[in-house]
This record gives C-alpha cells, structure tokens and sequence, in this order.
C-alpha cells in the first residue's frame, strides 16, 4: 500500500523504509558485505592522497557507483526470485545481466583508481 504521508512526514518513511533495505542486503548478500569492506578500505586513501577536489570526487562517486549497482543487481534477483524458484530462461538472463552490471562498475572503479592514483 502506498503511504499518504507528505512532506517531513514522508521523508522520515522513506528514510526508515531506506534503513531496512540496507539492513535486509546486509543481512541477506555477502557481496555487498565484502564491497562495503573495500569501500572502508579505501576511504582514508581518498582522505590522505594529494589529489584535485575533482579527482577525489571521482574516485568516491566510483565507489558509490559499485554499491549502487550491487543493490540494483540485489533488488533484481529478489524480485525474480519472488516470482518462483524454478529455473526460466529471462530470470536467468536477467540476474546474469545484473551481474554483469556490478562487474561493469568494479572495472570501471579500477580504471578511474588506476589512472588518478598511478602518476602518484
């Protein structure tokens, strides 16, 4: 059912409707786990190098980009899962095109990493 809250009100939902999903994909997917730990790996390399306020942008947004794909891909397979268990052709593409979305936006990170952080 859609909420008929408004303003602040809505804003407090969906904040807490947020907070749940990032407990259930915690909880639920291991990737995610491990890409949360690399983000922490890395954010005091993006605190202490000397780079352009632009180039540090990047490699945060970069970052971003890698959790972001992952809950997008985590959202699809639960969805598809939601529908059966049993194996079918398009669920099958669909998960392993989200997947490849997650592995799009890690080489995409290394790439933005590799050519900011190399000249150092």
């Amino acid at each position: 059912m859609k909420s008929q809250a408004r303003g602040v009100r809505r804003l407090i939902h969906a904040t807490r409707f947020s907070l749940q999903g990032l407990k259930a994909l915690w909880r639920s997917e291991e990737a995610f786990r491990m890409e949360v730990i690399l983000v922490a790996l890395l954010a005091p390399v993006i605190i202490l190098v000397n780079v352009t306020p632009a180039e540090r942008a990047l490699l945060v947004a970069s970052l971003l980009i890698v959790l972001i794909t992952e809950m997008l891909n985590s959202a699809v397979e639960v969805a598809i899962d939601r529908i059966g268990p049993e194996y079918h052709e398009l669920s099958g593409r669909a998960k392993d095109i989200g997947s490849a979305a997650v592995l799009f936006s890690l080489i995409g990170a290394a790439i933005i990493w590799g050519i900011i952080l190399w000249p150092l």
